[in-house]
């Protein structure tokens, strides 16, 4: 009989899918279900699941059936320290055997895991222990500085730790629920905003299924590489989570990036499907390495965190010989919309975010909950039994049901009764040769109400000149008033732990002065 995995196309997705048909693709049923035996215990046992490219070290690979032991380890160890079911245990590891191990057999044991970040300072790690309350947390070697770190029993995941986990049995059986808690995971926010934990339940794994079948379009035998943190949503969920629970053998990376060791692991394993941030992409265009000399047996690619500019979407397809797929949602609602990588029958629209996922009710309401007309911007909704939840994004649909993204709700600049785009702005000014980041807000204005400021972060100096120079770079580009009036040169731009630029953040500091004006 066949099963999802066996479609391709668009239209057979439509067709095809239902709730049953995606249980299907498990072992487990509602009463009896782990994402621990769902992506290690039950596929072939010497089958490659992982390879580890290290920025600074070999590439390391690790079996369904190393992992699954190490797995199964690492629950009768936790449970011989009195870990017990819904406990939280931290894990704040690169990609490594010791990751995976925690990871999986944290959940395995019928405990909570709650990835970390490697990049938090002892702020950012200190204010999610104290929101998630763990009984335990594994740190890195390197970041043995932050132990006892809130006041949690920490254990240093380095060889002694390995050697007392790697006595224990093997052998685990998970006795968990579909509706048992098995991870926090934390959004992308900086140290002072303390982001809301998404808490997720064994049945996590089923849902992801939908995103990877159609967001990332991952299949049995592909060759599939997330260079994404698994501390976040696209590394943990679509790099990790979703592949290995398809049985789909996984290319992660550790250490500080590194475009052009990305490149490398992409050629060297022979990579066909790849799904990465936006940054990766643009991380790989401005490294100065030759792309278009290489062999690469790319087939499909995606991409999330923020919007792709059009420059680094050109030069993507020119490079590995097809477009750049949109991979679009949150991480309190998952993947909502795609462009189905791999979809014979459906094609890629520059700048679209795709069509909904199945199963997916979107629409783009107007501010009185109303139907928008073709291609009229309006908020970007789901469905939720009778009820509209808002993304919090503008958007519009064309005619062919494409999707289009307009910015975050509180990204939209609106300036002597004009409506624009922060997204569109940035994106024109990227195109600018001496442009390296461009970021956009709107500040107040008496006469305008707001005015659009951008921040630029070029090697060329930042003068009067130049300001100009990229004042009518862009009215040229875009319209007579959407153009910024204010242009600030800086050495960089805050980001969030995850890479995305922090509007935000620069807001509020522009709120700030203005206060204090």
């Amino acid at each position: 009989m066949a099963k999802l995995t066996d479609f391709i196309s668009h239209a057979d997705a439509q067709a095809h899918f239902s709730k049953e048909a995606l249980w299907d693709l498990f072992d487990g049923v509602s009463e009896n279900l782990n994402i621990a035996h769902e992506c290690l215990d039950r596929h072939p046992r010497g089958r490659c699941a992982v390879r580890i490219v290290q920025f600074d070290g070999p590439v390391v690979s690790h079996s369904f059936g190393e992992i699954s032991d190490w797995s199964g380890r690492f629950a009768n160890w936790l449970i011989g320290r009195g870990v017990a079911k819904g406990d939280r245990v931290a894990i704040m590891l690169e990609p490594s055997l010791a990751f995976y191990a925690a990871l999986f057999g944290t959940m395995k044991a019928g405990a909570v895991a709650v990835p970390l970040f490697t990049a938090f300072g002892v702020d950012g790690l200190t204010a999610r222990l104290k929101d998630s309350e763990p009984v335990l947390l594994i740190l890195a070697p390197e970041k043995r500085g932050l132990a006892g770190t809130a006041g949690i029993d920490t254990i240093i995941a380095d060889a002694t730790m390995l050697s007392g986990i790697e006595v224990e049995d093997a052998g685990f059986k998970p006795k968990t629920a579909s509706g048992d808690m098995a991870m926090y995971q934390y959004t992308s926010g900086t140290s002072r905003e303390m982001p809301e934990a998404v808490k997720h339940r064994h049945r996590a794994v089923v849902t992801v299924i939908i995103a990877a079948l159609y967001a990332t379009g991952v299949r049995p035998g592909d060759r599939y590489m997330c260079p994404s943190s698994p501390a976040w949503g696209h590394g943990l969920w679509h790099g990790t989570v979703a592949p290995l629970a398809l049985g789909v053998e996984i290319v992660s990376y550790a250490g500080k990036f590194d475009p052009v060791r990305l490149l490398d692991a992409i050629e060297e394993f022979e990579i066909t499907n790849l799904s990465a941030a936006a940054t990766h992409y643009r991380m790989m265009r401005i490294s100065g390495d030759d792309a278009a000399a290489r062999s690469f047996r790319l087939k499909k690619l995606s991409f999330t965190g923020e919007p792709l500019d059009t420059d680094t979407a050109e030069w993507a397809k020119q490079a590995f010989g097809h477009p750049v797929c949109s991979i679009y949602g949150t991480t309190e609602v998952g993947v909502i919309i795609a462009s189905y990588p791999g979809a014979p029958d459906l094609p890629i629209k520059p700048g679209s975010l795709g069509r909904p996922l199945p199963g997916c009710d979107v629409a783009i309401l107007d501010s009185s909950g109303k139907p928008c007309r073709t291609d009229e911007i309006g908020e970007i909704m789901l469905r939720r039994g009778d009820d509209w939840f808002p993304v919090k994004d503008l958007g519009r649909m064309d005619e062919d049901g494409y999707y289009f993204h307009h910015g975050r709700a509180d990204d939209v600049i609106i300036s002597a009764g004009w409506t624009m785009s922060a997204v569109e702005i940035e994106d024109v000014l990227l195109k600018h040769r001496d442009v390296e980041e461009a970021a956009a807000i709107g500040v107040a204005n008496e006469e305008r109400g707001q005015v659009v400021k951008v921040f630029i972060v070029s090697s060329r100096r930042g003068d009067d000149a130049f300001s100009k120079e990229l004042q009518n770079f862009a009215r040229d580009r875009l319209s007579r008033h959407e153009y910024p009036r204010i242009v600030d040169f800086v050495d960089d731009l805050p980001k969030t732990p995850a890479g995305k630029v922090n509007r935000k953040l620069l807001r509020d500091q522009e709120q700030k002065r203005e206060a204090a004006s």
